[in-house]
């Protein structure tokens, strides 16, 4: 029998590519990110199909979803951007860009996403597919000379919440993950001086809520998570 698909957009080395390898064993991949060598390694790895993609184009994201051979069961949308400094010296064009790519480009992969799940029928458990957004700690509190983070994660917040509502009883789950802390990766490794263990998040101990997610019973379906390392301060 064929697998179902899933759909990684802004796939890359890190988060994305956890979040692949735990789905390989079950689902055919497709990955998208706008530049290829981003995704080559994690695809090798786990035979996905690449395509590459600007998430923050439209008509891109429309092909690519109106193109798929069969209905996505699961789509995740990782990508953001964030422009650093004071407030009254930031570029409004790269502002305008952080919140295209951060919050314009959700709502396309998300509308799109849907709009194939509706047209399909639902599994046994009455399930048409699961939408999941990387969201941050940005997205609950801003942060100083970070406001276009936090204007952009704010915005996919309110998206995935207002989608929860609306595609929950249509049998699509929506849920945002707040990754409310540094992910671990070879460019940020962890401290060795520092005292204790896991003190940044493990990329594939996220990707582990991302499969609850996928796979919670939609009697108790989430529509919002945070995860954080045990030495966060709330």
């Amino acid at each position: 029998m064929t697998k179902p698909l899933a759909v990684i957009v802004g796939a890359g080395s890190g988060l994305s590519a956890s979040v692949a390898r735990a789905l390989a064993p079950d689902y055919d991949l497709l990955l998208t990110a706008r530049t290829g060598a981003r995704m080559a390694d994690v695809a090798e790895e786990t035979g996905a199909d690449t395509i590459q993609m600007d998430a923050s184009d439209a008509e891109g994201v429309a092909e690519l979803f109106a193109g798929l051979a069969q209905t996505p069961r699961v789509v995740m949308y990782n990508p953001s951007a964030r422009v650093r400094g004071p407030l009254t010296e930031l570029d409004p064009a790269e502002v305008r860009h952080a919140i295209d790519v951060t919050a314009f480009g959700a709502f396309l992969v998300g509308q799109a996403a849907a709009k194939r799940m509706l047209d399909a029928d639902p599994d046994a458990s009455g399930k048409r597919g699961t939408i999941l957004f990387t969201g941050a700690s940005a997205g609950v509190k801003g942060f100083p000379q970070s406001a276009p983070f936090a204007m952009g994660k704010f915005a996919q917040r309110g998206l995935a919440q207002s989608m929860s509502r609306e595609l929950h009883p249509q049998g699509i789950h929506v849920a945002w993950v707040n990754i409310d802390g540094g992910i671990r990766n070879e460019a940020r490794p962890e401290r060795v001086d520092a005292p204790g263990e896991d003190r940044m998040l493990d990329p594939d101990a996220i990707a582990q809520t991302y499969l609850h997610l996928i796979n919670q019973h939609r009697s108790a379906w989430s529509e919002e998570v945070a995860v954080r390392p045990w030495v966060e301060r709330f």
